[in-house]
């Protein structure tokens, strides 16, 4: 599926890695993301030491923990001429910076070529989000990326092409390594529901942070169209709603679920989770899912970590067609159901129901597909990834003094790009 490098080489190798990232406290989807693989990375190769740059986005006062030694204010271009500073004047013998355009100020979060234009390590940069057929500011801001990074990391293999396609990238500037899940048994339904309180529910499932980008008022027209035949059926919303859109709309998106249940009758069948599961609860959520649903309206999704986490658990998917989707459920490892369609969805979730020998078939399969990204084999594709950067020709790197990204040429865009950045960030 992706390469692993075996060997003493890999393991005896302690890089001192330094990490540009959202990071817990904050609640996000980046930040979880980046919390594991420093943990996994660290579990790996205990000698190597690891700091922290965390990205704050919000007026928010976190109280990070140590691991945290600087920090970027998003919307401070002189913020990352200082982070810049204080990372080359360490140890780190690379920088990891684990990027969301949404992450980062500037358009397109262009802010962030100020840190790379001034650190003095080489850059491995992981980009969560690939997006075909780039606008001009887009694509200048990435290829700008691409160019000042030692190697790119995406985390699926459309992606790759979609660099080599649409941004001109070389393939072998760029390395697959997949969303991380974790490592665990398959348990039968009924003991994790029995945890959950949910024994003789039917449930369905969509996790993640809430926005309207989700479509979960299509999994809800959906479910009306299954509770005359299950009448057990359960579906759980588990997620708080988005900070960027609860600072915007507040919970508009979540009271038009509501009144929508409500108005189908469905409030036996619908339950509302608005809090951030922590890793163990999210995990214990899925294991109790006999089907996990996966309504988004955006078919460019990149990844989605929620969709990789419910493979590694072993479940029954349904999923709308988007890049990502496509990609990990092919194989009969999970079904696709036709975009902002009720009926289509009923119909792959009610197909799923009523067989218990297919959906055990495609919990099969999901399980042997997603054991193959569990952390600790994505965390030796890192610790690979950050030895090949040491021991590569420095002057592949690329960073150092470059001129400044000029914006004057995209001005006109920055509403619309900042916008779309959202959106693409909400994505996950």
């Amino acid at each position: 599926m992706f390469a692993i490098r075996d060997g003493l080489s890999s393991l005896l190798f302690a890089p001192h890695v330094a990490y540009v990232s959202s990071y817990p406290p904050r609640e996000c989807g980046i930040a979880t993301f980046s919390r594991d693989v420093v943990s996994c990375v660290d579990k790996l190769l205990p000698l190597g030491r690891r700091l922290v740059v965390a990205v704050n986005g919000d007026d928010k006062g976190y109280v990070y923990p140590p691991i945290v030694k600087h920090s970027i204010e998003r919307d401070v271009p002189s913020s990352y001429d200082d982070a810049a500073a204080d990372v080359s004047a360490s140890s780190c013998g690379v920088v990891n910076i684990q990027h969301e355009y949404g992450l980062f100020g500037g358009l397109w979060g262009s802010y962030l070529l100020r840190f790379m234009d001034r650190v003095r390590q080489p850059v491995a940069l992981t980009l969560h989000t690939v997006l075909p057929e780039p606008d001009p500011a887009l694509l200048a801001v990435t290829q700008d990326l691409v160019a000042r990074s030692a190697t790119t990391i995406v985390l699926a293999q459309s992606a790759v092409e979609i660099l080599r396609r649409d941004y001109g990238v070389p393939s072998a500037k760029v390395r697959f390594i997949p969303h991380g899940v974790p490592n665990v048994r398959p348990i039968p339904e009924a003991k994790a529901k029995g945890a959950l309180g949910l024994v003789g529910r039917t449930v369905l499932a969509t996790c993640g942070l809430m926005n309207p980008g989700k479509g979960i008022q299509y999994a809800i027209n959906a479910l009306a169209r299954l509770v005359d035949e299950f009448p057990d059926v359960l579906y759980l919303v588990v997620g708080e709603t988005h900070p960027g859109i609860l600072a915007v709309h507040g919970e508009a998106y979540r009271r038009e679920l509501q009144a929508q249940v409500r108005r189908l009758g469905l409030d036996h069948h619908v339950r509302f989770e608005n809090r951030y599961l922590s890793y163990r609860e999210l995990v214990l959520h899925l294991l109790a899912t006999d089907v996990y649903v996966v309504p988004y309206l955006d078919l460019k999704q990149a990844v989605s970590g929620t969709l990789a986490y419910a493979l590694g658990c072993g479940r029954a998917i349904v999923s709308t067609p988007s890049t990502y989707a496509r990609e990990v459920l092919a194989g009969g490892r999970g079904v696709i159901a036709k975009v902002r369609d009720a009926d289509s969805l009923a119909a792959e979730i009610g197909g799923i129901l009523r067989n218990p020998v297919y959906r055990s078939g495609l919990q099969r399969r999901a399980y042997a597909f997603g054991h193959q990204m569990i952390w600790p084999n994505v965390a030796r594709a890192y610790a690979q990834v950050y030895e090949d950067v040491c021991d590569g020709d420095r002057a592949t790197a690329t960073n150092g003094a470059r001129p400044e990204f000029d914006l004057a040429p995209y001005q006109g865009a920055t509403a619309d790009a900042r916008m779309t950045t959202m959106g693409v960030a909400l994505a996950r």
